[in-house]
């Protein structure tokens, strides 16, 4: 597989909506795409020093701003190097600043998102899995969470997290490729008796 949650140098996710353009669902203070009619709001790029601002409903970066603007800042110098490729060094920081501030959403999003492209793909689950955990109708990270997972080595559980993501959103067709992409090797594996 080929694709890298946002910010990747193969990255399909740069197609999807950073998480301050994506709409929440209607009955969650969580964060969404598309739900209950509404559409994403723009389509900004990963690593322009805006993804991951502004959520609405709580849990973003501007609240670690309330928390302390060292942490704000960390995460702010963590985007940058993210957008500018430093995957390794970006996730330092904002392993930092999700320490600072456990549930900014949007911190934790950027470090998963760092993770991967650092190619630590299990700890890249993990943040996703977060996420996830604290909002299952996150699409992004579904879909992030069945990349690092199937990175990782687990297509079976990476089908899962990307069967929901393309449901969630299958007018993304990253989405549905991923998961055409993973279920293809699950069919190898079957086929040659789990050897490949």
């Amino acid at each position: 597989m080929s694709e890298a949650p946002r910010g990747g140098k193969d990255s399909r996710l740069d197609k999807d909506p950073p998480a301050q353009d994506r709409q929440q669902p209607a009955d969650q203070g969580a964060a969404g795409a598309g739900f209950a009619g509404q559409a994403p709001a723009g389509d900004g790029e990963p690593g322009d020093g805006k993804a991951g601002q502004g959520r609405p409903g709580g849990g973003h970066a501007a609240g670690a701003a309330a928390g302390g603007s060292d942490t704000y800042a960390l995460y702010q110098r963590g985007l940058d190097l993210l957008g500018r490729g430093s995957a390794a060094a970006a996730a330092q920081l904002l392993e930092r600043a999700a320490a600072a501030e456990p549930g900014s959403r949007s911190v934790l999003e950027a470090l998963a998102r760092a993770q991967f492209d650092a190619g630590r793909y299990t700890a890249s689950a993990g943040s996703f899995r977060q996420i996830v955990e604290a909002s299952p109708s996150d699409d992004y990270a579904q879909f992030g969470l069945g990349l690092a997972l199937a990175r990782a080595g687990n297509p079976r559980a990476a089908a899962e997290h990307l069967a929901l993501a393309a449901a969630m959103r299958p007018d993304l067709r990253h989405y549905t490729d991923a998961l055409r992409d993973v279920r293809a090797t699950l069919r190898f594996r079957s086929d040659s008796g789990g050897q490949a």
